[in-house]
């Protein structure tokens, strides 16, 4: 999360504030200590927020020295001593007069009153309390801050803490308003956790998917050339795609998907149908504006532009009119039109006029400006699929999957290797189903992720249930309130049934419906959000879409979105950090090379015959069959990260072995050519760990 992202977080109700962890009690404890800390070195320092968040805490200060890492100690030593005092966190309510008079006299977020130097951010905080939600400061020491809490009873609670960084930050997360120092850090019980965390930081920067990928030459991002966010796919990176994809097209074949193909854009209209515009317009690409009319018959394809698609019959019928008119010189584009009105009826004149009227088609008639827009999201285009043809409910489920290509404007700040870009190949799929289905087909999907799981070690995992609030419908979410009870009910049921663990986050969900976001941990304990799984009862509907019931009436299928692999970006800089970039066999970029020991003609066509063998079943396999002594061979095999290395000498080909290495773990003795052959065969078609 982005500093900019953490000021835009919406200010916690007290209910969500009643549900803080301990630990993010202690890490917002351990902020008020801090502030407490700074204020002693620095009496002028002004603050703003200073929120819990992942990994520990930050605080928002305006002061005209500028903190640095080099501050932190002396910052720490004043902290030291306040956890000493052993000070209670003292709650105390006020009224909004008096919370504002004590604002104005700077002695909230300080040590005493500060006469002349108000405290201009409380004043901002105060009047973002509603009215009638009780107004509460709390006290440790002399430090007064304006705060709801929770924290912890004592100072002395905070077992142990860092100071981490420090980065700017405008108040509010608006750029308008003054930028501020924020000061992060981190707070845990006790220091042997507090340990722990700094060596997971150790072992995550050891395995940033950044590094990894340059040295092994996985992936490059061309700010130059293709721009930011964008990567390219190395041959090796390349490798991994495919079997990612390999590996879903299998899964979902047995799972009775079927694959489609969309094309990269499409017509602005289809996203107004959708819904995505004009809310999600921040997030994709700008659009293209094509100039659609041919030389020529500039005017005539202008006029044809006020009729809609739903007026297309107006155009048919008055086709004579039009053609004639259209035919004739001497008048504007304007002057036509009303010579065109003049011919329909008092009805349809009613009709096209209201679209001129409501701008629907203006800009048609104008410029002749047809917008497209890239692909930001698959499900439209799986709409239209479905609309393509009839549908009974003997042809429900109907799972349609595609690794569809899509494009999103992040912003560049937020940009961050393949975890957040631009461009991204997403495994998708949209399954059309009924009611009575759909139980069944959200616990298949939920088995899948399971099953993905086992097959990269992932053994820590949650599904994260978002659902709506009353209070969205209409704004955030579709006004629906049915719907949303009934969709929900159904998902928290199948995950209860499922025994599949989970936590319910309300004011999350998706425009559409209910969502999980599927979040896993690596190896090495780092929190990712996988993927998501989604339920939409609105956006088919908007569509048309239907299929006919048993009862032989049209009903609207729900939709099911679900992507349990992600996008390879995202997904591949996961794994890296997982595996440490020591991929298993079957997903290794390189995954195996075979090297001889001497070159003497014999033994170099023998370690051929192997490399041979195994490239004609789809190994990647690589050779070395130079001068360099066979030490040098293997410590350079050892540094790309190859699987496996075949050694080869004279006494291997005379006895019809090959000596068999794996890397990080040595030399695992001399084998059968054959055995090792068939093993390497069986181990990269049964995806072992």
């Amino acid at each position: 999360m982005s500093a900019e992202q953490e000021n835009l977080t919406e200010r916690k109700t007290l209910d969500d504030r009643a549900k803080m962890t301990e630990l993010e009690r202690l890490r917002h404890s351990a902020a008020h200590v801090m502030a407490t800390a700074i204020l002693r070195l620095w009496p002028e320092a002004q603050f703003a927020a200073g929120p819990p968040v992942e990994n520990g805490f930050y605080y928002d200060v305006d002061l005209k020295h500028r903190i640095s890492p080099e501050d932190f100690p002396t910052i720490e030593a004043e902290m030291k001593k306040e956890i000493k005092a052993n000070n209670v966190f003292e709650k105390i309510v006020v009224t909004r007069e008096q919370a504002l008079k004590d604002s104005e006299s700077g002695r909230l977020g300080g040590l005493t009153e500060r006469p002349g130097n108000p405290s201009k951010f409380k004043i901002g905080n105060l009047e973002a309390i509603p009215e009638g939600e009780q107004i509460t400061y709390f006290k440790n020491g002399d430090f007064v801050d304006l705060c709801a809490g929770p924290h912890v009873m004592r100072t002395g609670n905070i077992g142990a803490f860092k100071l981490t960084s420090v980065a700017s930050a405008y108040y509010k997360g608006d750029e308008r308003n003054p930028q501020l120092q924020r000061i992060y850090g981190t707070a845990f019980k006790n220091k042997t956790q507090l340990d722990e965390y700094f060596k997971m930081i150790e072992e995550a920067k050891r395995r940033d998917h950044r590094k990894i990928g340059a040295e092994m030459g996985l992936f490059a991002i061309d700010t130059e050339y293709v721009g930011p966010g964008l990567p390219l796919w190395l041959p090796k990176g390349t490798a991994i795609v495919e079997e990612l994809e390999k590996l879903a097209k299998e899964t979902e074949f047995a799972a009775g998907y079927v694959r489609v193909k969309t094309p990269h854009i499409a017509r602005e209209k289809m996203y107004k149908t959708s819904g995505h515009l004009p809310y999600y317009a921040e997030s994709m690409f700008p659009p293209m504006e094509l100039h659609e009319a041919p030389k020529g018959d500039s005017d005539l394809s202008k006029l044809k532009g006020v009729f809609s698609e739903d007026n297309k019959r107006i155009y048919e019928q008055n086709r004579s009119s039009v053609d004639s008119i259209f035919k004739s010189s001497g008048d504007s584009i304007e002057g036509k039109v009303e010579q065109l009105f003049d011919a329909l009826t008092k009805e349809d004149q009613i009709k096209v006029k209201m679209q001129f009227a409501t701008g629907l088609v203006w800009d048609n008639v104008e410029t002749g400006v047809e917008r497209y827009y890239l692909k930001a999201m698959n499900c439209p285009h799986h709409h239209r699929i479905f609309a393509a043809e009839p549908h009974s409910y003997r042809d429900l489920p109907l799972r349609l999957a595609e690794y569809g290509t899509c494009y999103r404007y992040e912003q560049s700040g937020e940009l961050f290797g393949l975890m957040r870009v631009r461009s991204l190949n997403m495994n998708d799929a949209h399954i059309y189903c009924t009611p009575e289905q759909f139980a069944a087909e959200f616990n298949a999907v939920n088995e899948m992720y399971l099953k993905y799981f086992k097959i990269f070690g992932i053994e820590k995992y949650v599904m994260r249930f978002s659902t709506h609030s009353a209070e969205g419908l209409g704004k955030k979410y579709v006004d629906e309130p049915a719907l949303w009870k009934q969709t929900e009910d159904m998902v928290r049921q199948v995950l209860i049934d499922s025994k599949i663990p989970y936590v319910e986050v309300p004011n999350e969900a998706a425009f559409y419906g209910p969502k999980i976001d599927v979040q896993v941990w690596s190896v090495i304990g780092r929190e990712f959000t996988l993927a998501t799984n989604q339920v939409d009862f609105a956006v088919p509907r908007k569509f048309g879409l239907v299929y006919r019931d048993k009862d032989n009436t049209d009903k609207t299928p729900l939709c099911i979105h679900r992507a349990p692999l992600g996008t390879h970006e995202r997904f591949i800089g996961f794994l890296i950090e997982h595996y440490a970039g020591n991929f298993p066999l079957w997903l290794a970029p390189e995954q195996v090379r075979v090297m001889t020991i001497g070159e003497e003609e014999p033994l170099v066509n023998y370690a051929k015959a192997i490399v041979n063998e195994l490239r004609a079943n789809f190994v990647r396999c690589e050779s070395d069959f130079s001068s360099n002594k066979i030490n040098g061979k293997i410590q350079e095999a050892e540094q790309a990260k190859v699987h496996t290395m075949l050694v080869i000498g004279g006494r291997d080909m005379d006895a019809g072995n090959v000596s068999v290495r794996l890397h990080g773990k040595g030399n695992v003795g001399a084998k059968p050519k054959g055995e090792v052959v068939a093993d390497i065969l069986a181990a990269i078609k049964e995806r072992r760990a």
